[in-house]
């Protein structure tokens, strides 16, 4: 059988990125692309972890009249020498190749940055790829070295000279102007810069930190010596102040399955009202979307005070005490260290590490127990504050409630409800096929989530008008129990029958359950649109794979989940950087949903802390964009269309089948 070449492919036509080029051809996978605060701030994270290792006491940040940025610390400076095995300069290694660098030996307790923000060896160097220009300046050793690139490229070799009497002896100043090309603005937003670096003076007490604006002649110095706890009382001002706690701890020393070092600071306060203060690092790099740290921190929390409320019974009747009523009303600082931080993407704004959870519930909990053991009277104001927080919420909760008037709705019997009537609060996961569904059902948080097991693939009703869509079981099942009717938003009518906060569909990772999953969002879209447009409706993610790892060093064995084949290759790379032998692993793949145990299912998909929930909305390109899109895959008489769609693109696509 003859085959077909296209014209113009051929081996020639395989392109290999070298050095920086992957970075400068797709930015916005390793940097945020809106400003170039980003990459100024792999450089200041950089003094940070010098700072964090005991060996820098300074980080002075320059903002210049031309428009770049410099960054010194008087840390060790990098270091200068040749590479054993590349044979290049080290610090000419560091900001010119992906991947290089001194954060990866996480096992070694002497190792330089244990804890460091950086895991992948990609932040300088990002940094240097992004700029039409970079200067490096390095002291060490007696000695002063210089080195220039332009686009990512040296310019000049290394040049060494000694250091002159009265020069800093060491430490690392490391100039860069970004190129404007690979941004939106240029300008760096004034007061995130601020607090990037007020935080890291918090986070690290005695490090002093300072800001100078060439332009305005202005110079900003941040220096905290009682580190959280002096942070945190400057930040309330005049609050009110019920309560404040804090501490810190080594997990290592405490807790099985972690290594020494890692743990967390904090400090909490609570207050009756007022604006709240919250924020999160994980070795020293700011979580500003929270993530697994944050929720041991409020299990921590939760677990301690509930239990000093049960202990001396001050739990009224009819009152059922929820983590929301204990975190409401608590402003909170709080530093974790982890050993091998795995963060929501490259700008590391969540935390997704599953132990962290464990990590800091296991240190904060016993902690806030002993404290209200020895300080009861504030314990029970805590106790008042929170009591009134769960009757406040259950009252809001009655109020919602769906009242209908001659006839109420009998809810579909396939349908497993919540307990709660909170319906804030409340989940609904549409969950395909009756074995999955099973699962679901005994491994879900019966107070919050509800589940409604779906038979096979829902009716395709982007062209089915709105009164006959009930002659189709399933949709009825759906709308009844979520309590809205299609259509019935349309004019803007309120939403308030609504039952549940989130409605998740649930379904096999494979291209069935990809087709389920198309088929519930045309439904949504194209007659429920006020649930997608007001941020109702959620698609879960289960995992594909699951490695059971065996132990390796300090960390016990353990269970990993991936998304997909890009996630099981990061967590087989990461299973070799901590020691691993090839072979002591071993690689599962879920079949489907079914596959899955109960335990499985609520720690990959169902629970809150450690799911991956994507909410649903329409995307930059409109409304009328996106109907036109669905007419054109899912409308009847489109055909024609959809066969071009896939002549021009089914190349492109890998097919999971």
């Amino acid at each position: 059988m003859a085959t077909r070449t296209s014209p113009g492919y051929s081996e020639a036509s395989i392109k290999v990125l070298k050095g920086l080029e992957p970075v400068q051809q797709r930015p916005g996978m390793y940097t945020s692309t809106v400003n170039p605060l980003h990459i100024v701030q792999e450089v200041i994270d950089n003094g940070a972890d010098e700072a964090l290792a005991g060996h820098a006491r300074r980080i002075e940040v320059t903002q210049h009249a031309d428009g770049s940025v410099s960054v010194f610390d008087d840390g060790r400076g990098i270091p200068v020498g040749l590479h054993p095995v590349e044979g290049v300069p080290v610090v000419e290694l560091v900001f010119t190749q992906l991947h290089a660098g001194g954060k990866f030996d996480k096992l070694d307790d002497t190792a330089a940055y244990r804890f460091s923000g950086g895991l992948h060896g990609v932040g300088v160097s990002v940094t240097n790829a992004l700029a039409r220009r970079l200067e490096v300046e390095v002291h060490r050793d007696g000695q002063a070295a210089t080195l220039a690139f332009a686009q990512g490229v040296t310019q000049a070799p290394l040049a060494l000279r000694p250091l002159a009497r009265g020069e800093w002896r060491s430490g690392t100043r490391v100039r860069v102007w970004p190129d404007a090309k690979y941004f939106d603005s240029m300008a760096l937003p004034a007061a995130e810069l601020q607090q990037l670096l007020r935080s890291k003076a918090v986070l690290l007490p005695g490090l002093e930190v300072s800001l100078q604006v060439e332009k305005s002649g202005e110079t900003q110095r941040w220096r905290f010596d009682d580190g959280l706890r002096g942070y945190l009382r400057e930040a309330l001002g005049a609050a009110d102040v019920l309560l404040e706690f804090d501490g810190a701890g080594d997990a290592g020393a405490t807790l099985d399955g972690f290594a020494r070092g890692e743990g967390a600071a904090w400090c909490v306060a609570f207050s009756a009202d007022g604006a709240l203060l919250r924020e999160s690092y994980v070795n020293l790099i700011p979580t500003r979307a929270g993530g697994t740290h944050e929720a041991g921190l409020r299990e921590g929390l939760f677990q301690a005070v509930k239990g000093f409320i049960e202990l001396h019974a001050l739990t009224p009747k009819g009152v059922k005490l929820l983590p929301e009523d204990v975190f409401s009303r608590a402003s909170f600082v709080l530093s974790a260290k982890v050993l091998d931080p795995q963060f929501q993407g490259q700008m590391k704004e969540r935390l997704n590490s599953r132990d962290a959870v464990r990590l800091v519930a296991g240190l904060v909990r016993p902690a806030l127990e002993l404290w209200l053991g020895e300080h009861v009277e504030q314990g029970r104001a805590l106790a008042e504050l929170v009591i009134a927080q769960a009757q406040s919420r259950q009252r809001a909760a009655l109020k919602v409630e769906r009242r209908r008037g001659s006839g109420i709705a009998v809810l579909p019997g396939k349908l497993t409800d919540c307990e709660s009537r909170d319906t804030s609060r409340n989940e609904l996961f549409l969950v395909e096929g009756d074995s999955a569904g099973g699962s679901a059902k005994m491994g879900r948080d019966k107070e919050f989530q509800a589940v409604l097991p779906l038979r096979g693939k829902v009716l395709n009703a982007w062209e089915v008008d709105r009164d006959r869509l009930f002659a189709n079981q399933e949709i009825h099942d759906i709308a009844v129990a979520i309590g809205v009717d299609p259509h019935a938003a349309d004019a803007g009518v309120d939403l308030s029958t609504l039952r549940y906060r989130r409605i998740c569909i649930l379904s096999d990772a494979d291209v069935d359950g990809s087709h389920i999953q198309v088929l519930l969002l045309t439904l949504f879209f194209r007659h429920f649109p006020r649930l997608v447009e007001r941020g109702h409706v959620y698609v879960a993610r289960p995992p594909l794979y699951r490695v059971d790892a065996a132990a390796r060093g300090r960390k016990p064995a353990a269970k990993l989940y991936a998304l997909d084949d890009g996630e099981l290759a990061a967590i087989v790379d990461r299973l070799r950087q901590d020691g691993a032998r090839d072979g002591s692993w071993s690689v599962s793949r879920f079949k489907g949903l079914g596959e899955m145990s109960a335990e499985q299912l609520w720690e990959t998909t169902l629970n809150p802390d450690t799911r991956r929930l994507l909410p649903v909305c329409v995307g930059d390109v409109g409304v009328d964009a996106t109907v036109a899109l669905f007419t054109q895959l899912m409308g009847k008489g489109e055909a024609q269309a959809r066969r071009q769609l896939m002549e021009a693109y089914g190349d492109a696509v890998e097919a999971d089948i």
